[in-house]
């Protein structure tokens, strides 16, 4: 597998009220044969996240054709689980209405932050409802720490599921970190999630200790996996995995295709990655240095 790259797509300029910095979690719909939209959380003066996007011309990707003025999706109300923040994780479109799922935070005491999954609907792309004020996907006695970063596809009759699974908390350096693994969950109406015991990424040696954001393709009877490795040595790099039923997933992290940089906006880190096909070509969108401080980049795939 090999991915060129394109180079930086969008990084806000400051001038947004609700997007001063970053451009976190890019999130790719193909809207029609004009554009792709490019949802993505930008962070205001206080660092409250709000989810916007930009439009891109569906034959040159790495031209903008605009910036959405406002947020598509705001804060929840105080004291909800996505009162602090919303990020983008994967939109399904299903019959007359489409279903957005996104990362809910909130600030917190002992640890930095809480994250689980919410849900907004829309039955016009533009206009979104939260579906409920409550998580999707919510703590359970088994996975009580974090439930986030889904990935969803329709399949077989089913939506499935892929996301970031906390396993608990650990003081690494000055500062608390989640340790988080990749999971998988089934769900008949998108809503009500049973997830599996078995993980579906695990750690390989002691210096990892998390995945963020999976995004899951199907291509015939093999599923196709690109996450984002967090280590101890390192920030975050891309990582791949196959598997042939969702759920038992073979690492072949060698085989990504796609690293940091020598210099420039993603020369630290590459991570979170969304992965598309458009007219015949299947394209990357990633974060950059700094989780997304630098903005979003797209890269192609030129070799399988």
């Amino acid at each position: 597998m090999k991915w060129r790259k394109l180079g930086l797509i969008y990084a806000p300029d400051g001038s947004q009220w609700w997007a001063r910095s970053y451009a976190h979690l890019p999130t790719a719909d193909i809207v029609d044969d004009r554009f792709i939209r490019v949802y993505f959380a930008g962070l205001d003066e206080n660092r409250y996240g709000r989810i916007g996007f930009v439009d891109l011309d569906i034959e040159d990707p790495t031209r903008i054709l605009q910036v959405g003025p406002e947020p598509v999706l705001d804060l929840g109300e105080a004291g909800t689980f996505d009162d602090c923040g919303v990020n983008p994780c994967c939109l399904i479109h299903k019959e007359d209405r489409s279903y957005f799922y996104y990362i809910g935070w909130q600030r917190m005491e002992k640890v930095p932050y809480m994250l689980y999954t919410g849900l907004a609907i829309s039955r016009d792309g533009e206009y979104w409802v939260r579906n409920a004020p409550v998580p999707v996907l919510d703590r359970t006695p088994a996975e009580p720490f974090l439930r986030s970063a889904i990935t969803v596809i329709e399949d077989e009759g089913r939506f499935k599921a892929w996301y970031v699974s906390g396993l608990g908390w650990e003081k690494m350096g000055f500062g608390l970190y989640p340790t988080y693994v990749i999971r998988y969950a089934e769900a008949n109406d998108g809503k009500n999630w049973s997830s599996f015991d078995k993980i579906c990424i695990n750690f390989k040696d002691s210096d990892e200790f998390g995945f963020g954001r999976p995004w899951v393709v199907k291509d015939g009877d093999l599923y196709r996996m690109w996450y984002s490795i967090r280590s101890r040595s390192q920030p975050y790099r891309i990582g791949y995995a196959e598997s042939r039923d969702g759920r038992a997933w073979t690492r072949l992290d060698e085989r990504v295709g796609i690293e940091k940089s020598a210099r420039g906006w993603d020369s630290e880190m590459v991570c979170y990655p969304c992965v598309i096909d458009v007219r015949g070509k299947r394209y990357m969108f990633y974060n950059g240095n700094r989780h997304g401080a630098s903005g979003f980049g797209l890269a192609v795939l030129e070799e399988d």
